[in-house]
């Protein structure tokens, strides 16, 4: 199994980047995805690379010390009255520490605007080589693969590519089967975990378990399977928040689960 992993920070939020690292090492991940774009939520730590000199520091020095690469950065958000250039400065520490892409999603229904910033945002990343990679979210404005698409082809820039999270294609009742009709070339790597099998109606259960208690693979309902075999090989990040298993088992050990029911799910459910 060739497959590569990375650790997404929203499964251990409350580890600094340096620590992150450190515990993707010690779990035997590829890569880690970091949030360097503070984006002020409430009870959400600030991980600014660019502002935080010594954090920015320890997470070179960790990076170069475990052979952990950077994947990707989050979250480049398109909203309403926002500023694209706000998030050079996370762009240019990603380029600074080896990262190759972006993670964006859209939270205005404004159609003619969300497209020019979103252009803008991709236009911006391409001076520092990064991809930025659309994904749509069940809450979100643009929550569908469609709207995602019709994103992607109306922009039309080289670098700008779809994210899938798994959680989020069977929540928002996607096919597939529709996967394998897109190109290529926008896909670079995709979110992993599982969730019941039920989807809720109530937004804020929806949101809760998205933010905080999603299943680790093979744990859920969803078919993970007939999704991750729609798609090219690429990293998957494993975006898994739960804060009950991280009170049972700890950030670390948490990671660690993640990552083998993983890989215990991919060797049991292997492409065809």
């Amino acid at each position: 199994m060739n497959s590569k992993f990375s650790l997404a920070h929203l499964t251990v939020l409350g580890c600094p980047p340096p620590e992150m690292i450190y515990i993707a090492s010690m779990a035997g991940y590829d890569f880690v995805s970091l949030r360097p774009i503070y984006m002020g939520l409430p009870g959400e730590p600030n991980y600014d690379l660019a502002a935080n000199k010594d954090m920015m520091k320890l997470t070179k020095t960790a990076l170069a010390e475990t052979g952990v690469k950077l994947l990707d950065i989050e979250l480049a958000r398109i909203f309403d009255d926002m500023d694209p250039k706000r998030y050079e400065p996370a762009m240019e520490v990603a380029a600074e520490l080896g990262g190759k892409h972006v993670l964006s999603s859209i939270w205005t229904p404004n159609r003619d605007y969300y497209l020019e910033k979103f252009g803008e945002v991709c236009d911006l990343a391409k001076q520092y080589g990064l991809t930025v990679d659309l994904e749509f979210v069940p809450i979100a404005a643009v929550n569908t693969l469609e709207g995602t698409v019709d994103v992607l082809k109306t922009v039309n820039r080289d670098n700008a590519g779809i994210m899938v999270d798994i959680h989020h294609m069977h929540r928002s009742r996607e096919s597939a089967e529709e996967l394998k009709k897109l190109p290529e070339s926008w896909f670079h790597f995709a979110h992993l975990c599982d969730a019941p099998v039920e989807i809720p109606q109530d937004r804020d259960e929806m949101t809760r378990i998205l933010r905080e208690a999603r299943s680790y693979v093979g744990e859920g309902g969803i078919d993970v399977a007939s999704y991750i075999h729609s798609m090219p090989e690429m990293p998957y990040s494993i975006e898994l928040p739960n804060l009950q298993r991280v009170r049972e088992f700890g950030y670390a050990e948490h990671a660690r689960r993640c990552l083998a029911t993983a890989k215990a799910y991919f060797e049991a459910n292997p492409r065809k």
